[in-house]
């Protein structure tokens, strides 16, 4: 069974780009840039300002207007942006007081967004436990497919934006699969070289060549039958765990994206606590941008 249909493209009329003003938020901003002005999109550019501690003191709260770290959170998002002009891109800023997920979910939902860039300080391991993660928070809960840029990941080229070698990593699951329309319209779009791989570990050698064999058959199913006219299709079956795997294959086929699904979780801060997730471990280490799409 298919898990595409023919000739679908995506389209961008809105992208979000959350700031903390930090160098890895300034190189995630490239990519929004340039794909913005690659789909013609608007380009909300919004701040989350932490909520004031709760202190009793009998008074009713202060007027956003005179409070400190909203004051404090302007003045930064007015240099971000002296700094690091839009380039003509039509946008909007938009600042938020709250909690950072029902803060980010508002401003999807409020402006009908397609899609979230983002940068990521790529903590993983023990650190990411002690710290947690606010890019994976977002690509958890966004309902809208989430680039995260990372910290190992290189500026793009100034123009046009290109991604050249797409690869598609699915463990088959439901959530997985959201993803492959992005990852087809794109390899279409860009006339791109699309790897469809599927890792797998803890397998005897004496029943590779049969997983393999089987697997490869239903890597092909996912493709639309008319993919032969526009790109050349690999397929590629490891048995190494998934985190490493995806980053090897991504090292040997210089791929300019990533495309992976992510699951749905009942408690998003939770999984943010979880060293061994893959999509976060491939986020921190990928030497280019990585699409995920929630299940």
């Amino acid at each position: 069974m298919l898990a595409t249909k023919p000739n679908v493209r995506i389209s961008l009329k809105s992208i979000a780009f959350p700031t903390d003003f930090s160098e890895a938020s300034a190189h995630a901003l490239a990519y929004a840039l340039a794909l913005a002005r690659w789909y013609g999109s608007k380009l909300f550019v919004t701040h989350i300002v932490p909520p004031e501690p709760r202190v009793s003191t009998g008074f009713e709260p202060l007027p956003i207007d005179l409070d400190s770290l909203w004051k404090d959170a302007r003045a930064k998002l007015d240099d971000f942006l002296l700094t690091h002009p839009l380039q003509g891109i039509p946008h909007e800023v938009v600042m938020r007081q709250g909690d950072l997920a029902e803060g980010v979910a508002f401003l999807l939902s409020k402006n009908d967004i397609d899609l979230v860039v983002v940068g990521s300080h790529g903590r993983g391991g023990l650190s990411k436990l002690v710290l947690g993660s606010t890019a994976e928070l977002i690509f958890r809960t966004a309902p809208c497919p989430v680039l995260t840029v990372g910290p190992k990941v290189s500026t793009p080229p100034a123009e046009p934006l290109s991604f050249k070698r797409i690869l598609f990593a699915t463990d088959f699951s439901a959530g997985s699969l959201q993803a492959l329309p992005y990852a087809i319209s794109l390899a279409e779009e860009n006339a791109a070289r699309l790897i469809l791989a599927h890792f797998t570990e803890l397998v005897p050698p004496q029943h590779q060549p049969t997983i393999d064999e089987s697997y490869r058959r239903r890597l092909q199913a996912l493709l639309p039958p008319d993919v032969a006219d526009w790109c050349t299709p690999e397929l590629v079956v490891r048995f190494e765990f998934p985190p490493e795997g995806i980053l090897r294959l991504a090292r040997d086929c210089e791929a300019d994206l990533i495309v992976m699904g992510v699951h749905k979780v009942a408690a998003p801060r939770a999984s943010a606590h979880m060293p061994w997730a893959t999509a976060y471990e491939v986020v921190c280490n990928a030497g280019c941008p990585v699409l995920t799409v929630r299940g």
